[in-house]
C-alpha cells in the first residue's frame, strides 16, 4: 500500500528556513508527481508546490515563489520542500501528495495518495 510520510515540520523564527521532506513507499516514485499543500488554521487546504514526473516544478506563485523550492531525490524516493525566509503566513500543516499519473497540477483532486501531516509554526 502507498505511504508517504512528511517530516522536517517544527517551529522556526520568522526570516528562517526549514527543509520538508516526504518519504513515499508502495508506488513508483520515478514516474509520479508528487505535490506540496498547506492548510492554515481556520483555512482550506491550498497547493503550494508540485513537481511531475519530468522533474517539472510549479508553485504557487503568490505566496511562495522565490521563496520556496521543490525537488526530489529518485534514489531515496523521497520529495523536499526547502522553505526560505519564512513569515506567519507560511504557518500551517503542511501535507505531501502523490499523483501517480505523473501531473503534478494544483489540483487536490489530481493526487490519490496523501500524507498526515507535518506541522510548521513561523514565530514573530
Amino acid at each position: 500500500q502507498v505511504q508517504l510520510v512528511e517530516s522536517g515540520g517544527g517551529l522556526v523564527q520568522a526570516g528562517g528556513s526549514l527543509r520538508l521532506s516526504c518519504a513515499a513507499s508502495g508506488l513508483t516514485f520515478r514516474s509520479s508527481a508528487m505535490g506540496w499543500f498547506r492548510q492554515a488554521p481556520g483555512k482550506e487546504r491550498d497547493f503550494v508546490a508540485g513537481i511531475s514526473w519530468r522533474g517539472v516544478t510549479t508553485y504557487d506563485a503568490d505566496s511562495v515563489k522565490g521563496r520556496f523550492t521543490v525537488f526530489r531525490d529518485i534514489a531515496k524516493n523521497t520529495v523536499y520542500l526547502r522553505m526560505n525566509s519564512l513569515n506567519s503566513e507560511d504557518t500551517a500543516v503542511y501535507y505531501c501528495a502523490a499523483d501517480p499519473a505523473g501531473r503534478g497540477d494544483s489540483r487536490q483532486n489530481a493526487y490519490a495518495y496523501w500524507g498526515q501531516g507535518t506541522q510548521v509554526t513561523v514565530s514573530s
